[in-house]
């Protein structure tokens, strides 16, 4: 199999993301911070070893604030709803994902006001349309730093230090971009950062983690136990525990902690310039080739390792069958879980096709996935 769904789930997973779960299955099988014997105190360094290892990667200073969440849906939920009250304004972009888009319907139910910015059809949104879209009652701003269906970067970086002089927050989903593109707390002044941890992290499904700024108080999503103070009904004021009641998922976030190494190591700005240069690679050949449309930023725009075509005559779920089948090349069809975009893009109807690059893609995969496309493109046509 050609695996080219990396914006879904990276894989494979790294060896040793796989030898961390399965170590801490074998070995330590005990609850973190539950226990003073060995494997309990164990478990409780696996997960500080993974927290610093989230703000290293991150330039998060205090790793109090990085909290471990089942997932990037579950960081952006706590976030939104443990932040939002009836009154409050929220920004967001035109190309969000339903993780972020959902929410906020749920909020805007409650009294939480919320704006869109508009785009074009590329998904590129100005961040000046952003800014003209605060409000005296805006506490937020939730941006993704790029697009999973458009591959479109958004301007995190350049809007942080203007939303941070106007007192207003900003909540970032890093879902396309975390291990492949540099993420910076401080110099991009992120008050709250939702990480996935099966994507570029390289980690296990059912992992992700939610940095919270220094003054940022939030409402809890959950409450349980939190291995200490056990004699109070309410959740405690210390992070992290207060956001992480329950039993952890141990062996998951030693996998994600392995990942996040294997990043480090190789280098985000390095992951980034190759899946770069294979997307880029993708997208151009595909231009060039009748019976199908290529969406997202022109030439010269920089963009995530996303590329998302359409075939003339052929629907998207039907072209990934094929692709599939006949080709072996794994790749997502549809709506991608972000109808917003397609509504922005007006692919809305049938969605489309999308490849994604991810850190074990090589030359000899794009070559195979281009041919197809063709070859694709030109049954398509010459059916239709």
């Amino acid at each position: 199999m050609i695996y080219l769904d990396n914006a879904a789930t990276s894989c494979p997973k790294p060896p040793e993301v796989i030898e961390a779960v399965e170590r801490t299955l074998r070995e330590v099988c005990a609850n973190p911070g539950r226990g003073a014997y060995d494997e309990a105190l164990e478990a409780g360094r696996i997960l500080l070893r993974a927290r610093r290892g989230v703000c290293r990667l991150c330039n998060i200073s205090d790793d109090s604030r990085v909290v471990f969440t089942l997932n990037a849906t579950h960081a952006l939920n706590l976030a939104l709803k443990g932040l939002l009250r009836e009154g409050d304004h929220v920004v967001t972009s035109s190309i969000e994902h339903n993780a972020v888009v959902r929410p906020l319907a749920t909020l805007s139910r409650r009294g939480v006001t919320v704006t869109r910015a508009p785009c074009g059809a590329d998904g590129v949104t100005d961040p000046d349309d952003i800014l003209a879209s605060l409000t005296p009652a805006t506490r937020l701003v939730a941006l993704s730093t790029a697009s999973n269906v458009l591959g479109t970067l958004l301007p995190v970086a350049e809007l942080g230090p203007a939303l941070r002089e106007r007192g207003v927050l900003l909540l970032v989903d890093a879902a396309q971009t975390a291990g492949s593109r540099p993420l910076d707390v401080d110099a991009m002044c992120i008050d709250l950062l939702a990480l996935p941890g099966h994507k570029g992290l390289l980690g296990p499904q059912g992992v992700g983690a939610l940095y919270i700024g220094p003054d940022i108080r939030l409402e809890t999503l959950v409450e349980g136990g939190a291995g200490h103070d056990s004699a109070s009904e309410d959740p405690p004021e210390a992070l992290p525990e207060r956001y992480e009641a329950g039993t952890p998922n141990t062996p998951g976030i030693a996998g994600l902690g392995a990942g996040v190494d294997v990043v480090l190591a190789r280098g985000v700005e390095a992951i980034g310039a190759e899946e770069t240069r294979l997307a880029d690679r993708l997208r151009a050949a595909l231009r060039d080739t009748e019976g199908l449309v290529v969406y997202g930023p022109g030439p010269g725009v920089a963009a995530a390792p996303v590329v998302s075509i359409a075939f003339a005559g052929l629907p998207s779920a039907e072209a990934a069958f094929v692709l599939d089948r006949a080709f072996g090349i794994a790749v997502r069809a549809g709506l991608h879980c972000a109808p917003e975009a397609h509504r922005a893009a007006g692919t809305e109807g049938e969605g489309l096709v999308r490849f994604s690059v991810g850190h074990k893609t090589v030359d000899a995969d794009i070559d195979t996935a281009i041919e197809a496309c063709r070859e694709v493109a030109a049954k398509a046509t010459a059916r239709s």
